[in-house]
């Protein structure tokens, strides 16, 4: 409860959010891409300078009650998520096997790609939180649930959080443009492609994808939004029953292998 009386820390985020949304959404053309730059980023970029120590405008107490507030705000999440799947699941049925399937995708992007490199590099338990998903708020949530924020994994998926916000829909808007005036792929298909769960990422790179395909911009919306709500749907389950513990598995495997003085060091969390 001492956590909730602290106003300082719920009236800097109050300022940080009229700021950020003020600003508001900026596009940039870049080629047949595009930097989309949102106010959760302007946020995430002002609430880490104010952080820094030598300002000394935020105490590491006060952090911590906001990673306990972040916790609490979580379980709102999973509250909304499960209000969103109960009508949703006529439409996850009528989407088809194709957007189903992209699931897949993911998890041989981040697990069997991304953990042998994050294991490599030094990373201990953090590697599991932040390799199992693209680490997005439902994937926060079950990191948050299972192991909390505070753990290496929790360290782990909110780091990606924090990358995917700052990096990710630059990323994804311009490497979606460019794919599409390649003109290897259906635009359909990059549709699909990128509903990945996160909508700041969906809008850059279906926005992208519409500017070189301006005559199927409708179609590429409705197969990006049918995308990113099974994503969203699909995703947690996936994640939660198949991804998260086939991480776990293999990070228990390569760990002797790839980083044999890590395991004997690093955090226990199972």
């Amino acid at each position: 409860m001492d956590v909730l009386k602290n106003w300082k820390i719920h009236i800097i985020a109050l300022i940080l959010a009229i700021i950020s949304e003020l600003i508001g959404v900026k596009k940039i053309p870049v080629g047949p891409g595009v930097l989309l730059f949102l106010p959760m980023l302007y946020a995430m970029i002002l609430g880490g300078i104010i952080s820094w120590p030598k300002l000394k405008m935020i105490k590491a107490g006060e952090m911590k009650h906001a990673t306990s507030v972040l916790s609490l705000l979580t379980l709102i999440l999973v509250t909304k998520l499960g209000v969103i799947i109960g009508p949703s699941l006529n439409k996850v049925a009528e989407a088809g096997f194709a957007l189903s399937i992209q699931e897949l995708g993911h998890f041989l992007g981040t697990v069997v790609l991304g953990l042998p490199i994050a294991i490599a590099l030094g990373l201990g338990r953090e590697s599991v939180g932040a390799t199992f998903s693209i680490d997005r708020e439902p994937n926060i949530a079950i990191i948050a649930e299972k192991y909390g924020l505070d753990s290496a994994e929790g360290r782990g998926v909110m780091a990606i959080y924090i990358c995917g916000t700052v990096f990710g829909a630059i990323w994804i808007g311009l490497i979606a443009g460019f794919l599409a005036a390649m003109h290897i792929f259906h635009p359909y298909a990059l549709a699909m492609g990128s509903g990945v769960g996160s909508g700041s990422m969906m809008a850059a790179a279906t926005g992208a994808i519409a500017t070189v395909f301006p005559e199927q911009k409708e179609q590429i919306l409705m197969y990006a939004g049918a995308s990113n709500l099974l994503t969203t749907i699909v995703g947690i389950y996936f994640c939660l029953f198949v991804s998260l513990p086939i991480t776990n598995y293999l990070y228990k495997r390569l760990s002797p292998i790839l980083s044999p003085n890590r395991l004997k060091k690093g955090g226990a969390s199972q």
